[in-house]
């Protein structure tokens, strides 16, 4: 769909380091891996191909970048590799930023940490796979964490799509095993003993089994 340039510089990338002022009391963090050709949706490009998987998941970016816009909080899209300055993540409405870690759990504790550094008091993140999630979702995430200590969105593969809090809960981030059935169970265990409010179940796409029932999608592949 050509909706994201791959153009980056050192300079572009020093915008990971920027303050932004916060201009509500709400963060919504999305992260992003960079569209490269067979980095991404590896698993779904096994049965579709490389170049049908990224075509995938420039969809399902510009998804999450619309039903983002309407999300009653500030915005910041953290980059997997580099920054991108011309892209679908319009600067006027999305703040960005550069993942910084080892793993997924230290990257995205550290992205907590910076926002609630900043003043934030309530912060959520999603990932940028679910065609099914909607704008109402996020809000309600947000609205919960008024009565809750931890707001999660299942995924129907055993992780999450959502994650919201209050304050950082670093062992929420040590000890998972990421991209697997069991992050969600552990997840919970780790939270046993605070108010968690559990969104709706989604289907987040990382096989061809996630995407296949869904029309909009199917002019992707041509498998039966």
């Amino acid at each position: 769909m050509g909706i994201l340039s791959s153009k980056h510089t050192d300079g572009d990338n020093e915008m990971a380091t920027d303050f932004h002022f916060p201009t509500s009391k709400k963060a919504l963090i999305i992260f992003t891996r960079n569209p490269e050709l067979g980095k991404c949706k590896t698993r779904l490009a096994k049965t579709i191909g490389d170049d049908n998987a990224l075509e995938v998941y420039k969809f399902l970016l510009n998804h999450t970048a619309l039903i983002a816009k309407e999300v009653k909080a500030d915005r910041y899209v953290f980059y997997s590799e580099n920054i991108l300055k011309d892209d679908l993540w319009n600067i006027g409405t999305f703040r960005k930023k550069l993942q910084k870690g080892n793993d997924l759990g230290q990257r995205m504790q550290n992205a907590f940490m910076e926002l609630f550094e900043m003043g934030y008091e309530k912060v959520a993140i999603i990932g940028s796979d679910l065609l099914d999630l909607e704008a109402e979702v996020v809000n309600t995430a947000f609205t919960q964490l008024d009565f809750n200590d931890v707001v999660i969105g299942p995924a129907s593969d055993g992780g999450y799509y959502l994650l919201g809090m209050k304050n950082l809960y670093p062992k929420l981030f040590e000890n998972k095993v990421w991209g697997s059935a069991s992050v969600l169970q552990s997840t919970l265990k780790d939270l046993q003993n605070s108010n968690v409010y559990l969104l709706k179940e989604l289907n987040d796409i990382d096989t061809f089994e996630d995407m296949r029932h869904y029309e909009q999608l199917k002019k992707f592949h041509n498998i039966r």
